[in-house]
């Protein structure tokens, strides 16, 4: 990609304000010289090592000149004004080049520096530059802290009043870090004015009881927001007691959130006027924007750096007292709260604040999204890692505009508090892979899914199941692991609920012999101690207290579930034994949690004692698919991150070289002929089956002779541009024997494929073994996703298959080596042997290192892997390239 092909894009500065990063072009010429021209002495010779203003002229001319090898150059604007620029340029050495910053007076500090050398390091990694050098007089100390913090590895070298800087442009996870840190930070200042605002501005309030914006306005008031508030209508002075003013530029002060319901028609201008007049954040709440009044609204608020929400939501809402923030139009006020929720659908915002206000956690603040120009779930999850109120964040996404960033962001914020999702859209018909091949299993379900896993966040199929974990979460301590103890006064109660947990994942461990002896020792006579524990109907109050805190206590459980039914025989009453379990503190040990066959709603949340609260369920589905959620959640926190192994006989130069050849002859991508995918294999150290390609029945003849094995068999395998699924048209002849079946068969491939054959691959009749599926998909919004799964001619059928994001971790690997169904196969079920399961995971890893490495990797089909004892090898492999760009999904951006 040259300098000109990289699009303009916006990011945040340190105080949270937007600049535009972009290549310069002739006309920025003006503009470049004029930044240096504003230049402090000081600062020119900072920069240029004398206060030259010729230097100053020839910085501006190499900017804007006709783009060249090895040189590259990106400038930040910020509301049409030149503000930073940096460049760098290759000498003799390619691998090197020289870097160059320099920053307008008046801007110091405030990250332009530094954001624009993680924007050139990414055009430099792109263009295979590994190292940055720079010069720089040892008195500037602000350029040498900002190569100092940027992350990477940075060596200086003093020569007299000069220091020789040597950067390393090795993206690893110190660099990420660091980089997540200063964009955390960019983000939650920019959040400031939408969610802290000092002055708020309806738009768009009138008179009619019906309207949108009056609703909004009415809420602001009536929630009791503590700081200044406007109405905007050139048709009133005042509006439900609000002041109200003709335009935004008419107000008394600049508000720093301006809530817009006017029509869509209307909304750009709007916009255009609230960006000039200094406000912040827009929020919209309007639907129905075309094509071009979507673009005229989001270049609005990039052009003035405001952050927007919505277009087409429900609005905002931060519950803090000192604020009182409450502009929606949602029915009642959300219940302050410690759960963060950020929704797209307003509909499902609704049901979760309240939801979440009749449990009792109520909400520290809640964004509607909507059509999600701008602001994000990834802005809302920064918000609460940082607000010091939030415990418990609630999303519903539809949609992601970077699942990379999300999925960093969302791994961080999960080791802190629980992150909860509704995994929605799971039957979209639009999915991304094509029906025509094995990578079809790759459904955008599993990719979503994968990305939840990858992030520990817990994704639930419904908003009713997410409440439902969401109030365990917030109760109980987590459990230590899926070991669940039933306690119940009703034996048909206990077996629903030991139903329940086997189907939830959930194991019901037998109880020890020491906690039968003390359980009979204080329960009714008749009571069976088995899990579940029968207390029977005839259970008191104190009964059933003790016997569940003797349960709670014992190491071989880690979950207690107390399933009560009231009866008529009871000596204590419902209500007493209920008593039983919040008369104490509502943490234990462990957590507990009741189901009550004839509670009212699906969750209620008890109030203990200790003024904690016990989960109480109408459902044992429900119940235990919350137990089920917490135990993986556990789990996921005890795990640790894993790493990405290093692979030796990688030759990733060669690979790129393959892709760039084989696009230049098919600019419009392909699959790949049998001889270029097995070049591309071979880059990486992917072991395949010995073969040879033939054109002639002779060549065939001579390549089975060279390729047959102790038993003298090989099979003949059709290939033409396109084709697929090679058993379905019958253009593969297994087991053949001697020349004359060889002959027989490629000329039977001649007749039946007249016009479409192009060759033939020949290889030796594999032995015996487990067929496997790996593959990849690459999705244009999620990146390269890995499949694993069993293969062969059922693979689609059985559709047996587990995926993870690329690249991998050793624990990626190990997951996807035993989630699918075929698992027990490879690890010697019936005594069959174990495969090679070493030689498998490199498989997977050299396939996952593929696909990081090259973006024109559209999909990879290995179809069968024959795994054996001894050895894994790749027997049909298919490949298609597509022409890509490479994107860095980690880079500082806005959407």
């Amino acid at each position: 990609m040259t300098d000109d092909d990289r699009p303009p894009v916006h990011a945040l500065l340190q105080d949270g304000t937007t600049v535009c990063i972009r290549t310069p072009l002739p006309g920025d010429h003006e503009s470049l010289h004029g930044l240096y021209e504003e230049m402090s002495p000081d600062n020119l010779r900072l920069r240029f090592f004398a206060a030259s203003r010729r230097s100053a002229e020839m910085a501006a001319d190499r900017a804007c000149a006709t783009p060249r090898p090895g040189y590259a150059s990106l400038l930040a604007e910020a509301q049409g004004q030149v503000v930073g620029l940096a460049e760098y340029e290759t000498g003799e050495d390619p691998d090197t080049a020289e870097i160059s910053i320099s920053v307008a007076d008046g801007l110091h500090h405030r990250g332009v520096g530094t954001l624009l050398v993680e924007h050139l390091v990414s055009a430099a990694r792109a263009a295979g530059i590994r190292e940055f050098t720079a010069d720089a007089l040892s008195e500037n100390h602000e350029v040498l802290r900002l190569f100092a913090d940027l992350g990477l590895r940075t060596d200086r070298h003093f020569e007299g009043p000069e220091v020789r800087c040597t950067i390393a442009l090795d993206e690893d996870e110190t660099y990420l870090t660091a980089v997540d840190s200063r964009g955390r930070g960019a983000d939650v200042a920019s959040m400031e004015p939408l969610l802290r605002p000092d002055a708020v501005a309806v738009v768009g309030a009138g008179r009619r009881p019906e309207s949108v914006g009056r609703a909004l306005l009415h809420h602001l008031r009536a929630g009791g927001f503590t700081r200044r508030l406007f109405a905007v209508n050139p048709s009133v002075t005042s509006v439900l007691g609000v002041p109200s003013y003709p335009s935004i530029g008419a107000l008394p002060a600049i508000p720093d959130l301006a809530v817009l319901a006017i029509p869509a028609t209307a909304l750009p201008d709007a916009a255009e006027e609230c960006g000039k007049a200094g406000v912040r954040a827009p929020l919209v709440v309007t639907a129905g924007l075309d094509h071009d009044q979507a673009r005229r609204l989001l270049d609005a608020c990039r052009t003035y750096g405001m952050r927007l929400v919505g277009p087409n939501c429900l609005g905002v809402s931060n519950t803090d007292p000192e604020l009182s923030l409450d502009a929606t139009f949602a029915a009642d006020h959300p219940r302050p709260g410690t759960a963060g929720v950020a929704v797209q659908s307003g509909g499902v915002g609704i049901a979760l604040l309240d939801g979440l206000s009749r449990l009792g956690i109520g909400v520290s603040s809640f964004v509607s999204l909507g059509d999600k120009y701008d602001v994000s779930g990834n802005d809302m999850l920064q918000w609460w890692e940082s607000d010091g109120i939030t415990d418990l964040a609630l999303l519903h996404l539809e949609s992601f505009g970077n699942p990379r960033a999300f999925s960093r962001t969302a791994r961080r914020v999960t080791r802190r508090m629980p992150v909860l999702t509704v995994d929605a859209g799971r039957t979209d018909a639009g999915r991304r892979a094509a029906a025509s091949h094995t990578a079809a299993a790759a459904t955008l379900t599993m990719t979503r899914q994968s990305l939840f896993t990858h992030a520990g966040v817990t994704a639930t199929r419904s908003v009713g199941e997410l409440l439902e974990t969401a109030a365990l979460l917030h109760a109980q301590p987590l459990p230590a692991g899926s070991r669940v103890a039933i306690v119940t006064n009703a034996g048909g109660a206990g077996v629903l609920a030991a139903d329940a947990c086997a189907e939830a994942g959930l194991v019901l461990p037998p109880l020890t012999p020491q906690l039968t002896d003390d359980l009979l020792a204080v329960l009714p006579d008749g009571a069976s101690v088995a899990n579940p524990v029968d207390v029977t109907a005839a259970v008191s109050e104190e009964q059933l207290r003790e016997c569940v805190d003797q349960v709670v206590r014992h190491p071989c459980v880690d979950a207690v579930l107390v399933a009560l039914v009231p009866t008529a025989v009871a000596t204590a009453t419902g209500d007493d034994l209920v008593r039983a379990l919040t008369a104490g503190p509502a943490r234990r040990a462990r957590p507990v949690a009741v189901i009550r066959l004839e509670q009212a709603l699906p969750i209620e949340l008890l109030p203990a004692a200790d003024g904690g609260t016990i989960p109480s369920y109408a459902e044992p589905d429900a119940a235990a698919g919350a137990l089920a959620h917490a135990a993986r959640r556990a789990a996921w926190l005890t795990r640790p991150a894993g790493t990405v192994p290093e692979l030796s006989d990688v030759d990733t130069e060669r690979a790129r070289t393959v892709a760039a050849a084989f696009l230049t002859a098919h600019p419009d991508g392909g699959w790949l002929d049998p001889r270029t995918c097995a070049e591309l294999l071979a880059c990486y150290g992917i072991p395949q089956c010995d073969w040879a390609w033939a054109e002639t029945e002779d060549d065939a003849v001579i390549a089975a002779e060279r390729l047959r094995g102790p038993d003298g068999r090989v099979v003949l395998k059709a290939h033409w541009p396109g084709l697929l699924h090679k058993t379905e048209q019958h253009a593969i002849h297994l087991d053949l024997q001697g020349d004359a079946q060889v002959r027989a068969a490629f000329r039977d491939f001649e007749t039946r494929f007249a016009g479409l054959l192009t060759g033939v691959v020949v290889q030796p009749l594999a032995p015996r073994g487990t067929e496997l599926f790996a593959g990849v998909v690459q999705d244009e919004v999620f990146g390269p996703l890995v499949l694993f799964g069993m293969g062969g001619t059922a693979t689609e059928v059985l559709a047996d298959h587990a995926a993870r994001l690329a690249p991998l971790t050793d624990h990626d690997v190990h997951d996807l080596m035993t989630s699918p169904r075929c698992a027990p196969l490879l690890f010697g079920a019936h005594g069959s042997g174990a495969a090679d399961l070493e030689g498998l995971e490199q498989v997977l890893l050299r396939l996952s290192r593929m696909a990081g490495d090259l973006p024109q990797l559209a999909e990879t089909d290995f179809n069968p892997v024959l795994a054996t004892r001894s050895a894994v090898s790749v027997l049909d492999a298919r490949v298609r390239l597509l022409p890509r760009r490479t994107h860095n999904p980690y880079l500082r951006r806005l959407r």
